[in-house]
């Protein structure tokens, strides 16, 4: 094909084979993103068959990391962020080590190779994907949850730990402009980098975007308001990088957190989806591009290897931090499979250490055949989580007592108002709805179960009687006083669950009211059949409140 056409051959490609191998993917019961994987496979360099232009891709892809992160801090408040830092912050610090640690000593003691080798090669096995982790989240509903914010805030903590190691590499290698020189005076100027990049965002950029968007949204084009919504994204994220040394996934994510707070951001995040998910998969399509499958005949040992340290010993070292940190065990798992799994980073440390001459050409094979194996499990293990904490759960008390029924934040204070405990209204679950209802409540006596602890330890803090663990565990409820509680009021996006936790609150207490807040009417239908009491429609609910409004 022409030269000036490999643009669009390579887009063909990549959607046309996405596209059909992702939809086998999902008839043979695998995630979607095999198939997107498997497509960038086969018009790699190293099959037959037409060749796609490998860096065209990796730069669109990267523009998919921009809007994807773009779209996560339009949701992620700065408030969620310092919310979790006091586990996202050491742990994934730790992990890193941990992992680092892991990969470097197979590669030095096993392999034979150099120090400075082994080391890049541990690091690039230590950082998650920011694309996986987050398509993930947002396919199980879990990216607003407590255990979504940790396992976030958990991998922007890695980001800028992998933007100092990228600025720090060339000076290691002894060839940047530092080799000679202070290695401390360049640590210093990049975290001061880092520093200024985030007040410049968190100062200037929570005036200027929001009255951008503004002056674009008097003009009512739609066409313009998502143009600027674009422009916004990767052009923060680029300048961001050339000015600051920042990477430019985590200059995306701080454009769209400053945006959060404007009156824009939904319709924001909204106009950015589709480009999103197109870009998303180029993400995925580059991958597979970069793999040779002939790694696996040559050096199968040392895939495995590569793939045991992602899988097991990342998982396992980012569970046992989270249960030292004293979190439960679901959030233990939840963080744990997340982080299963390396991508886009590791891709750049790779690239970076062979240039400077630091690592051996095999180690971006390994690094790659990694990606590509812990990438596609991931959603499998995912799909594993909850299955594996009821199994776990049933069958060991040592786990249960892991789930945060000896924490100290599992009992209400001895000094909880005995008015908030009779009559009162038992809330199960303090998200987005749960908050809501809370403040619509004022002054009724309430008492909010969750299974995030940062969640009940702010709420403690405020006044507000808590307790931190499973609802339908019969301790819990006993922890709430549900005997002597008037409602309970379940506020989860997931209520397959409710059936159980209201037949074990019942035995209880008889005579309690329950009230649910139905997705579907299947849903309502279920919960009703159950013996909800009070089943409301989400979308009949809020019509009936408009209604209300419109007629007063």
């Amino acid at each position: 094909m022409h030269d000036g056409m490999t643009l669009i051959s390579t887009l063909a490609a990549a959607f046309g084979l996405a596209l059909v191998l992702g939809l086998l993917a999902q008839w043979a019961r695998l995630p979607a993103l095999v198939g997107y994987l498997l497509a960038g496979v086969l018009i790699g360099p190293h099959t037959p068959g037409f060749v796609g232009d490998l860096h065209l891709a990796q730069q669109l892809s990267e523009v998919g990391v921009m809007l994807l992160m773009f779209g996560v801090g339009l949701h992620f408040s700065v408030g969620d962020l310092m919310s979790v830092k006091g586990i996202a912050l050491p742990g994934a610090l730790v992990q890193m080590g941990a992992a680092t640690a892991m990969g470097a000593g197979l590669a030095h003691f096993w392999w034979g190779w150099e120090v400075g080798a082994s080391l890049v090669f541990g690091l690039a096995l230590s950082v998650a994907s920011t694309v996986v982790l987050l398509r993930a989240l947002e396919s199980r509903e879990l990216l607003h949850t407590g255990n979504g914010r940790i396992a976030v805030g958990w991998l922007v903590v890695e980001d800028l730990a992998m933007v100092l190691a990228l600025v720090l590499m060339p000076v290691l290698g002894g060839k940047g402009e530092g080799s000679g020189g202070n290695l401390l005076v360049t640590i210093v100027t990049t975290l001061l980098a880092v520093a200024a990049f985030v007040a410049v965002m968190l100062i200037a950029g929570r005036r200027l975007l929001p009255w951008m968007l503004w002056q674009v949204n008097r003009t009512g084009s739609r066409e313009l308001f998502t143009l600027a919504t674009v422009a916004a994204a990767v052009g923060l994220a680029v300048g961001a990088a050339a000015l600051f040394g920042v990477s430019v996934a985590l200059g995306a994510f701080f454009a769209g957190l400053v945006l959060r707070e404007s009156a824009f951001s939904e319709r924001a995040a909204h106009e950015s989806l589709p480009l999103r998910d197109a870009f998303a998969v180029l993400f995925f399509v580059a991958v597979g591009m970069l793999f040779d499958p002939m790694v696996l005949v040559r050096q199968p040992l040392a895939v495995l290897a590569t793939v045991a340290v992602i899988l097991v010993g990342k998982t396992v070292a980012a569970a046992a931090l989270v249960l030292l940190l004293r979190y439960p065990l679901s959030t233990a798992l939840t963080v744990a499979v997340s982080l299963a799994q390396i991508g886009e980073f590791s891709f750049i440390l790779l690239g970076l250490g062979q240039h400077l001459g630091l690592v051996p050409a095999e180690a971006t094979s390994l690094v790659v055949a990694g990606a590509i194996v812990s990438i596609a499990l991931n959603p499998l293990l995912f799909s594993g989580v909850e299955p594996l904490r009821r199994w776990v759960l049933a069958r060991s008390a040592w786990a249960r007592q892991l789930e945060a029924r000896d924490d100290p934040l599992a009992e209400l204070p001895a000094d909880t108002p005995s008015t908030s405990l009779a009559g009162q209204i038992v809330l199960v679950g303090h998200g987005t709805l749960g908050m809501a209802l809370h403040q619509q409540l004022g002054d009724r006596p309430l008492v909010v179960i969750d299974r995030d602890r940062d969640v009940v330890e702010q709420l403690r803090a405020q006044g507000q009687a808590a307790v931190l663990g499973d609802a339908a565990e019969a301790m819990t409820l006993v922890q709430a006083h549900i005997a002597h509680a008037a409602w309970l009021v379940v506020a989860l996006a997931d209520v397959r669950g409710v059936p159980a936790l209201l037949s074990l609150a019942r035995q209880l207490n008889p005579g309690l009211r329950c009230a649910v807040l139905a997705h579907t009417d299947e849903e309502e239908k279920w919960l009703a059949d159950a013996g909800v009491s009070h089943v409301l429609r989400s979308q009949r609910a809020l019509a009936e409140a408009l209604a209300r409004v419109v007629a007063a």
